[in-house]
């Protein structure tokens, strides 16, 4: 029995896929086995949403091959659908396959296995029209069970390769998604995360008027599920009719991450954004006038091209007012193929790390601050795993809570008092 080994980088939808991918393989009687051991087939998940994601790309490529030059080593993914060129210029790389060959991964490796030929393919995604579905996965993140909703994303925004590494939005039939959700449920699973590259566009390739609403009105109905949450989401979705409909859901999670990019209009529009602050915070006081307890995150690239002190000022007041229960900064790099990476007024290394550093400080002030407003205050939390003395798990609107018990409460949701924090959790006794 042949081995297999899978190492993932980037996002969810990286994670599921894998796990599809494993399951391919375990169906045609190989074993997945773990990272550190040497397997005779390694596959490598790759991502390119950075510079960094390249580099972490190839470093673990030509790790594993270090490790043992009898492993069959194979990259897949992102990083190979942008910079196919470049990856097959790695000579520890055997063979190299894009986002749309992930489906019939078994077959491209046992090929190779026979004939040993170069057999590289990456097909192009942008003329992909239709969601692969893989079927039933099972993904989890402790005891949450992560689903793939779709595919691809058609906003271009300047700074962004990954319209070009994962194509057009192509969305999942709805009776799947429901399907495999009711699955997760079966196996005990109480919690599923929506995930997609754009989740926010799930249905606009449809032929029939069926949108996101639509799905999570759905999956709201499914016996036994407790939650339902949602991964980033593209603000402007969140409309008065939206917002009206999703809070008759009561298995929705109170948590939204909204990615913003930048608080100034002028950034905004250079990054191909397509919204105003303005229009941002109509959305943040629509979700706060519904949801008392609702927790906001978000993500901020600092030192965009053409980023002026003024506009990081004005980037940074309006991160203030909005008051994010955390943030998540990237300091800007270039990505080579987008206009942003051609941008004139490039900014200095240094500048990004002072602004990323003030906008780090900012949020973990706001997330303290939150969390004291907890002490004293009883809270519903999913746990998920033991660690030392504590059982950890998260809140519906996703802040941590490290409860002190003997009990083991793996997968149990369980109401327990605050009566301290610490960094950037709750203490519970």
């Amino acid at each position: 029995m042949k081995t297999v080994s899978f190492y993932t980088l980037g996002c969810k939808v990286n994670q599921y896929e894998t796990n599809a991918m494993a399951q391919k393989f375990t169906d045609a009687g190989y074993k997945i086995v773990h990272e550190e051991e040497n397997a005779d087939i390694a596959i490598v998940n790759t991502c390119t949403v950075t510079n960094m994601s390249d580099r972490k790309s190839r470093q673990l490529l030509r790790r594993i091959k270090r490790l043992n030059s009898n492993t069959i080593v194979i990259a897949v993914g992102c990083y190979v659908q942008v910079a196919r060129h470049k990856v097959e210029k790695i000579p520890e790389i055997d063979l190299v396959l894009g986002n749309n060959e992930k489906q019939n991964i078994v077959e491209y490796v046992e090929k190779y296995i026979n004939d040993h030929n170069n057999l590289n393919e990456v097909t192009d995604v942008m003329h992909k029209k239709e969601f692969v579905d893989l079927g039933i996965i099972t993904y989890t993140e402790q005891t949450r069970a992560v689903i793939k909703i779709q595919d691809g994303c058609d906003r271009f925004c300047s700074y962004c390769i990954i319209p070009y590494a994962r194509g057009r939005v192509r969305s999942r039939k709805p009776e799947s998604i429901i399907e495999e959700a009711k699955k997760q449920v079966e196996q005990g699973l109480q919690e599923i995360v929506i995930t997609g590259i754009h989740v926010a566009s799930y249905g606009k390739d449809f032929d029939e008027d069926y949108k996101l609403i639509d799905l999570l009105e759905n999956l709201n109905k499914i016996e036994g599920l407790k939650r339902i949450r949602l991964s980033s989401i593209e603000p402007m979705i969140i409309t008065d009719e939206f917002i009206k409909r999703l809070s008759k859901l009561e298995k929705i999670c109170h948590h939204f991450h909204l990615s913003l990019q930048s608080g100034c209009d002028e950034t905004l529009k250079r990054m191909n954004r397509k919204y105003t602050t303005a229009e941002f915070m109509g959305v943040v006081k629509r979700l706060r006038r519904e949801y008392e307890d609702v927790i906001l995150t978000t993500d901020i690239i600092v030192g965009f091209p053409g980023e002026t002190e003024e506009e990081f000022e004005t980037t940074y007041n309006f991160l203030k007012e909005v008051k994010f229960y955390k943030m998540h900064v990237f300091k800007y790099s270039q990505r080579e193929g987008t206009k942003a990476a051609v941008m004139p007024e490039q900014i200095d290394g240094k500048v990004k790390e002072e602004r990323s550093q003030r906008l780090i400080k900012l949020s973990n002030q706001n997330q303290k601050e939150y969390n004291g407003q907890y002490i004293g205050k009883e809270v519903e939390v999913l746990f998920e795993e033991r660690e030392g003395k504590y059982y950890k798990g998260h809140t519906a609107n996703y802040i941590m809570v490290k409860f002190e018990t003997e009990k083991e409460l793996e997968n149990c949701i369980k109401t327990v008092q605050v009566n301290d924090q610490e960094e950037d959790y709750l203490i519970a006794k």
